[in-house]
């Protein structure tokens, strides 16, 4: 198990998060044992209508939680990690989309990180990030479930639990074509403010 998630790590440090070494992501695939291929970066609708799994996590307050308990209004669940650059980078983007959408659209940044509470914790109080909230999957069973291997990756779900589409990479959430994206959950197309 220990193995396993050694090269979980390595593969996620090397294949994502910005890096420079274009051979980087075949190199970590490599070694964690998989079959070389590219990350796809923008939308993937393969995975669309999809249940959400049941893979569970910690929230806020380091309660057992699961993607079952959003059911009720779309939910747009992004992976990402305190040492992953591109994830930093969009993190503001996703606190103004919470702010913003809070009435019709629930965000939930999903902390990848395996060093504890406190450290994700601290983060986003740090960068004054008022409306995210340190939602915790230290043993990246989400990850797993879903078949990521890049961070940041940001999935929608409709009201019914259902995925409508995946984004590998960082976006600016608060752009005219993130809104349309998002519009997509409720069978609209969204609109821009």
């Amino acid at each position: 198990m220990a193995m396993r998630r050694f090269h979980l790590l390595l593969l996620l440090a090397l294949a994502s998060c910005g890096s420079q070494d274009g051979n980087a992501p075949r190199q970590a695939e490599k070694v964690a044992g998989q079959a070389p291929s590219t990350p796809r970066v923008g939308v993937d609708r393969s995975h669309a209508g999809t249940a959400a799994p049941d893979a569970g996590f910690q929230d806020p307050d380091g309660a057992p939680a699961s993607l079952a308990d959003f059911r009720g209004k779309p939910l747009l669940l992004n992976l990402w990690a305190t040492w992953c650059a591109p994830c930093i980078k969009e993190l503001p983007t996703l606190d103004a989309l919470a702010a913003r959408e809070a009435e019709k659209l629930q965000v939930v940044t999903l902390s990848q990180d395996t060093d504890g509470r406190d450290k994700v914790e601290t983060f986003l109080a740090g960068r004054k990030l008022p409306n995210l909230e340190a939602w915790l999957d230290p043993e990246m069973k989400m990850m797993t479930a879903l078949g990521v291997a890049t961070l940041p990756t940001t999935i929608l779900y409709d009201a019914d639990g259902k995925e409508v589409w995946r984004f590998t990479g960082d976006e600016d959430w608060t752009g005219v074509e993130a809104a349309k994206l998002i519009g997509e959950a409720s069978g609209g197309g969204g609109e821009a403010r």
